[in-house]
C-alpha cells in the first residue's frame, strides 16, 4: 500500500509540480486533493513548458491515472480549457477522473471575490480573484453545488436558482453592482455538465481500491503549509487545507494509508500577496533572485516577494505535516551568490521564540536570526549525484537538515525533470 503525500512547506510556489512530475514515473495514481485554479504548477519536459492549474501534475504520463479529489473546487471553464491545451500539445487526457463530490465554481464566486477585495481596500487579503474563497464559503455554508449536482439537471436547476437569488441580494444591496442572470449561467453550465460527466466517478472508492490492491499513489495539493486555513499566517491564507491532513480529507483516504510525507522547500523563500514575511529582501539581492529565478506567478503573473530561506517556517511545517523527507528545489538559483544567509530562528524583544507565532503583529516585528554561508560559485545544473555537489552546497543542505530535524530526500538543480538528485532510497 505505498503512498506519498507531497506538501509545500512555505507560502507556495516551491516547485511542487516538478517534484510530483518526477515521482509520477514511479506511481500508478496521481491525486490532487485541494485548492482550485488560483494557483499553478509549471513542469518542463524536453524543453517544453506545461502550466497546470487544475490538472494533476502526473498528467504528462499517459499510463497513469490522474484524479481530482473531492477537496478541489473546479472551475469547469478553466478545466476544459486546460484539457484542450493539453490535447493540442499531443497529451492524452483520457486517464483523468474527477470526484462526483468536488464542488463547482460559478461566475458569482469570481465576482464576489473581486467585490469583497475592493471593499476591504487597504485591509484586502490579496487573493487572486479567481473565486476560490467564495466557493469554499458556499461549501461550508452547505449551499455549494457539487459535480454530482451539476450532472443531475433537475437538481442543478433547483440549487442554482437558490444560489443566484441569494448572491444577487449581496451583489445588488451590499456591493451596488448589477445582478446575474440565472438562465445565462444555467445554459452555460449545462454544456459543461455534458463534458464533465464522462470523467466523473466516486474517486474515494477508486483510490482506496487502488491502495488495497498494492498500487502506488501520489497525493498533491496546491499552495502550502503557511497558507493553510488553520495553520498558516491567517487571515493571509488560502481557503482550504494544503497540509498532509488535507490530503486525507480531500480524497477520502484514511491517514493510516499514508506511508510517506515529503515537504517541498525552495532553497530561498518567496511569497505572493499580503502578509508578514520576516526574511523578505526588499533590496537588490531580492530583486536579483527574482529576476534570475523569474519569480512571477504561474497563473496571475504577479510579482513574488523574495527572501532568504526561513527555517522557522520549514521546521513548523515539519511539525504540522509529520514530514519524513525534504525536497529542496531551485538550489541552482543560488549558484552565483558570494554569500547566502539562512534564518535559523526568531527573536522578539530580545527573547528567542520557541514557537512559530500565531500573532501576526508579533510576526511582523520578529528579528530573524541569520547564519551566513559561503556560496559555491559554480553551475550545479548538470550534477546528478549528491556526492558531486560542491562542498559549500552540501554544508548549506546539511544545516537545513540539522535545524529542521528532517532529512533531505531530493535535491532539484534545475527546472527540467532530469535535473533532479535522489538522496533517499525509500521514497516509495
Amino acid at each position: 500500500m505505498p503512498s506519498i503525500v507531497i506538501v509545500g512547506t512555505q507560502w507556495g510556489d516551491e516547485g511542487k509540480g516538478k517534484i510530483v512530475d518526477y515521482l509520477s514515473e514511479r506511481s500508478d495514481f496521481i491525486v490532487r486533493s485541494q485548492g482550485g485554479s488560483n494557483a499553478g504548477h509549471t513542469i518542463v519536459v524536453d524543453n517544453v513548458s506545461y502550466k497546470l492549474r487544475l490538472l494533476p501534475s502526473g498528467i504528462l504520463y499517459k499510463d497513469k491515472i490522474c484524479v481530482i479529489g473531492n477537496g478541489v473546487v473546479i472551475n469547469p471553464k478553466v478545466f476544459l480549457e486546460e484539457i484542450k491545451g493539453m490535447n493540442d500539445k499531443g497529451i492524452d487526457t483520457s486517464n483523468l477522473r474527477i470526484s462526483s463530490r468536488a464542488h463547482i465554481l460559478f461566475p458569482y464566486h469570481i465576482l464576489l471575490d473581486e467585490y469583497q477585495e475592493k471593499m476591504l481596500g487597504d485591509n484586502k487579503i490579496g487573493t487572486t480573484k479567481n473565486g476560490i474563497g467564495p466557493c469554499y464559503m458556499d461549501k461550508m455554508s452547505r449551499m455549494g453545488i457539487r459535480v454530482q449536482d451539476l450532472i443531475d439537471d433537475e437538481m442543478f436547476q433547483k440549487k442554482l436558482k437558490v444560489n443566484v437569488e441569494t448572491k444577487n441580494v449581496l451583489i445588488e444591496r451590499v456591493y451596488n453592482e448589477s445582478p446575474l442572470d440565472y438562465n445565462d449561467i444555467l445554459n452555460e453550465y449545462r454544456e459543461y455538465a455534458l463534458k464533465l460527466k464522462p470523467y466523473t466517478v466516486d474517486t474515494a472508492y477508486l483510490i482506496n481500491d487502488a491502495l488495497d490492491n498494492g498500487k502506488k499513489v501520489l497525493f498533491e495539493g496546491a499552495q502550502a503549509t503557511m497558507l493553510d486555513i488553520d495553520h498558516g499566517t491567517y487571515p493571509f491564507v488560502t481557503s482550504s487545507n494544503p497540509t498532509a491532513a488535507g490530503a486525507c480529507t480531500g480524497t477520502g483516504v484514511g491517514p493510516l494509508k499514508i506511508d510517506n510525507i515529503i515537504g517541498v522547500v525552495k532553497a530561498y523563500a518567496t511569497r505572493v500577496g499580503e502578509g508578514p514575511f520576516p526574511t523578505e529582501l526588499d533590496n537588490e539581492i531580492g530583486e536579483y533572485i527574482r529576476e534570475r529565478a523569474q519569480e512571477y506567478g504561474t497563473v496571475t503573473g504577479r510579482i513574488r516577494r523574495c527572501g532568504w530561506l526561513d527555517l522557522s517556517v520549514v521546521k513548523y511545517a515539519g511539525y504540522i505535516n509529520s514530514l519524513k523527507y525534504l525536497a529542496i528545489t531551485r538550489l541552482d538559483i543560488l549558484d552565483t551568490l558570494d554569500t547566502i544567509k539562512l534564518c535559523v530562528g526568531y527573536k522578539h524583544n530580545d527573547a528567542l521564540l520557541k514557537e512559530y507565532p500565531a500573532n501576526l503583529e508579533m510576526l511582523k516585528n520578529v528579528t530573524p536570526i541569520y547564519e551566513e554561508f559561503e556560496g559555491w560559485k559554480t553551475d550545479i545544473s548538470e550534477i546528478r549525484n549528491y556526492d558531486e555537489l560542491p562542498k559549500n552546497a552540501k554544508v548549506y543542505l546539511k544545516r537545513i537538515e540539522e535545524v529542521t530535524n528532517v532529512s533531505v530526500g531530493i535535491v532539484s538543480v534545475g527546472a527540467a525533470r532530469e535535473a533532479t538528485i535522489t538522496c533517499a532510497t525509500d521514497l516509495f
